[in-house]
């Protein structure tokens, strides 16, 4: 069992940054790829990057050019580094960790973080 805890949300303006993180309480972290997903109310819950045990990263199209994805194994910690924030951007954000293979898909992912509100006012 894998427990993830997410930091970092809060209310920011559009434009601005935030920085959030995910810590596991694994000692085998670096075999778990990782993803951040997000979802508001109503909505289906969706990709914003996701990154494999090798580093490698992937990003939803909204992501792209705004946000990094990475990951510092000696920590246990997964970041999501945010800029240009939208409006658009506003939900919450979730932490998700799987064994080895990484995966676009979030049914793939066993475990989840309760989630970090990220607001991004006009």
């Amino acid at each position: 069992q894998v427990q993830l805890v997410e930091s970092g949300g809060g209310l920011v303006q559009a434009g601005g940054s935030l920085r959030l993180s995910c810590a596991a309480s694994t000692n085998i972290f670096s075999i778990y790829s990782m993803g951040w997903y997000r979802q508001v109310p109503g909505k289906e819950r969706e990709l914003v990057a996701v990154i494999t045990v090798g580093g490698s990263a992937n990003y939803a199209h909204s992501a792209e050019g705004r946000f990094t994805i990475s990951r510092d194994n000696a920590k246990n910690t997964v970041y999501l580094q945010m800029s240009s924030l939208k409006p658009e951007d506003t939900a919450v954000y979730y932490c998700a960790a799987k064994r080895w293979i990484c995966s676009n898909y979030a049914g793939n992912y066993a475990y989840w973080g309760q989630g970090t509100q990220v607001t991004v006012s006009s």
